[in-house]
């Protein structure tokens, strides 16, 4: 398929700014500034952006515990999540979130889960509105090779295909669940699964953006035709530990810069636009400088912005119609 010279740069412009975010982050956590757990997303950029790239406002994603780069390749504020990080009033959520539920139900992202395979019922629930009102749209739900193993994301699998519900199942495999690597721990195939719940899956190689743009194409436009559910199983390598301050003692040595070598999303990207005359190094370059700028005015304001008082305790606890 052939993209536009506008929307290969705004996609390159979405998967640097999950780069730099995460790497900025990776920085400030150090500094003890940010609360609680962080998990980061760096390495596997080509999964959100080429399949929320092709997502609109009638579509919803569901997260994991690993969520900014989803939030962002949907079009979340940079400057309100990094707040909501920080725990800041000023954040996605008034800072009561943080990393792990960082939600925003107006760019169709239903939040990111601290509960592992806690978002494919959700997507379930999303399609099936979707389906009911007849609005076009379809529901994304992104899970670890873990949470692949959750009863509630199998249960998922086959309530989306019982009532033919507009959902795309995406297992980002990234070869380990906390520390336990997948190839040990997920029985059978992932596509095997997918069958065995009457649906077609698709393995995708996650560092390629063109290739999973291509394979969630396919299976975006068969759960908007109402033809029901796919699975797409995303091969692909987080470039940090599991969460921040993860020793990962369980990856070879190596093993990291290795994928930062030679399975890199971003050069990979570059070199193919370049290579192909569509984009140039210049352009290039041009983007990933604005990207710094916004990201490093969006920790300032975090820095600047200012904590939840007392009286926030209690609102936003229930929802008022």
């Amino acid at each position: 398929m052939q993209h536009s010279r506008e929307f290969l740069l705004d996609c390159y412009q979405s998967m640097v700014t999950i780069r730099v975010f995460e790497e900025r982050v990776h920085e400030e956590f150090a500094t003890g500034k940010i609360p609680g757990f962080v998990h980061l997303y760096a390495g596997e950029e080509a999964s959100a952006v080429g399949i929320c790239s092709q997502l609109d406002e009638r579509d919803a994603i569901a997260s994991t515990h690993r969520g900014h780069g989803h939030c962002i390749a949907k079009g979340c504020d940079v400057h309100a999540m990094m707040k909501e990080i920080y725990g800041k009033r000023g954040g996605s959520c008034g800072g009561k979130g943080g990393s792990m539920h960082i939600a925003d139900l107006a760019k169709g992202m239903l939040g990111a889960n601290g509960i592992v395979g806690g978002g494919p019922p959700l997507i379930c629930g999303a399609a099936l509105t979707a389906k009911y009102l007849k609005t076009g749209g379809v529901a994304v739900a992104f899970v670890g090779d873990g949470g692949s193993n959750q009863g509630t994301t199998l249960e998922s699998y086959n309530l989306a295909n019982v009532w033919k519900l507009p959902v795309v199942f995406v297992v980002e495999d990234n070869g380990y669940a906390e520390a336990t690597a997948s190839a040990w721990s997920v029985a059978g195939s992932q596509l095997g699964r997918a069958a065995g719940f009457g649906m077609p899956g698709t393995l995708v190689d996650g560092f390629d953006f063109f290739a999973v743009y291509e394979a969630a194409r396919t299976a975006i436009e068969r759960a908007r035709a109402g033809e029901g559910p796919s699975l797409l199983h995303i091969k692909l390598s987080r470039f940090f530990g599991h969460f921040e301050g993860d020793a990962m003692s369980y990856r070879a040595d190596g093993e990291i810069q290795r994928y930062r070598n030679e399975h890199d999303a971003l050069k990979i990207f570059r070199r193919k636009v370049t290579e192909a005359h569509l984009l140039d190094d210049f352009t290039l370059d041009a983007v990933e400088a604005g990207v710094v700028r916004n990201i490093n005015e969006a920790v300032a304001g975090a820095e600047a912005d200012q904590m939840p008082t007392e009286a926030d305790l209690l609102t936003d606890v229930y929802v008022r119609y």
